[in-house]
């Protein structure tokens, strides 16, 4: 990697893993990689910031949590930069998936090694997406999980939060279009997973990778909310497929219709509303890995 120059871009309010910034540049010129520190203006976005420095450097590393990387996604997409990944969020969602502990130091090390690997990104309604897309509660949970409250609270945050939502949830009726059927029902939540994990550690499906070609989808329909915590321990193992009352499947594209439109929660962000289309764009992006 000698002689390569990394666009790094940092999210100042993300909150820190194990190591630092400095040390991690450090790390990556030992390797011999000279990084170039930007950060957007009032009126860019992270892939603004791509591409507008895509013809001056080699690759790019971002440092944040899976917002930050959904911001850059089509910045990524667009200039097929090689990526490496600091894990500094709070739930670091696309590190775990990629088997990367929340350790900059040792995140720099697998970048200044130079293996990559292609990964596939899940699109809604022209949204990028690395990890999950959710509708309903995990959506609900996004709207209220602030940056001060994520910055403060990191993971507990999602489960102070979480108690307090389920309290008050509602099923809503969708209907799915996929593989040539149409289906209605009553949910709590639905799920579209890319990558394997989201929402600070839950799993999308036991067997799902970056990298399958596929979206695995998922819907919660449940009676009472104090069923969804008898399904926590299947959701945090990628098992809930097997429960009666949860619908699951494997596909590469889907249309969701709702009574009303309901906002969508992509990696943590709000980015859309149903009606929506997913799809997978299979081995779109080259990320460093150990």
């Amino acid at each position: 990697m000698t002689g390569k120059k990394a666009l790094m871009m940092v999210n100042p309010r993300a909150r820190r893993g194990d190591g630092s910034v400095a040390s991690a540049t450090g790390i990556l010129r030992h390797a011999g990689i000279e990084a170039i520190e930007a950060k957007p203006g009032p009126d860019e976005t992270l892939s603004d910031l791509i591409r507008q420095n895509a013809n001056k450097i080699d690759l790019v590393v971002i440092g944040g949590g899976d917002g930050s990387l959904n911001a850059a996604a089509q910045g990524l997409v667009d200039t097929k930069l090689p990526f490496g990944v600091l894990p500094m969020g709070t739930a670091n969602d696309f590190a775990r998936t990629m088997g990367m502990q929340p350790d900059i130091d040792a995140a720099a090390r697998i970048i200044a090694a130079g293996k990559t690997q292609k990964i596939d990104l899940g699109e809604a309604n022209g949204h990028y997406f690395f990890n999950v897309a959710s509708i309903g509660f995990s959506a609900e949970l996004a709207k209220e999980l602030t940056e001060d409250a994520k910055k403060k609270w990191g993971v507990l945050g999602y489960g102070l939060v979480s108690a307090r939502l389920l309290a008050g949830s509602r099923l809503f009726t969708a209907t799915l279009e996929h593989d040539g059927t149409v289906e209605k029902f009553r949910t709590m939540q639905i799920a579209v997973g890319n990558g394997r994990h989201y929402g600070g550690g839950m799993t999308v499906h036991e067997s799902a990778t970056a990298d399958d070609g596929k979206l695995d989808f998922y819907s919660l329909e449940i009676d009472h909310w104090w069923r969804l915590l008898a399904l926590l321990p299947s959701l945090r193992k990628g098992t809930q497929g097997k429960w009666d009352d949860v619908r699951a499947f494997a596909t590469k594209e889907l249309t969701l219709r709702t009574s009303r439109p309901r906002d969508v929660n992509l990696d943590g962000d709000l980015k859309t509303q149903t009606p929506v289309t997913f799809k997978v764009h299979e081995k779109v992006l080259d990320v460093f890995v150990a």
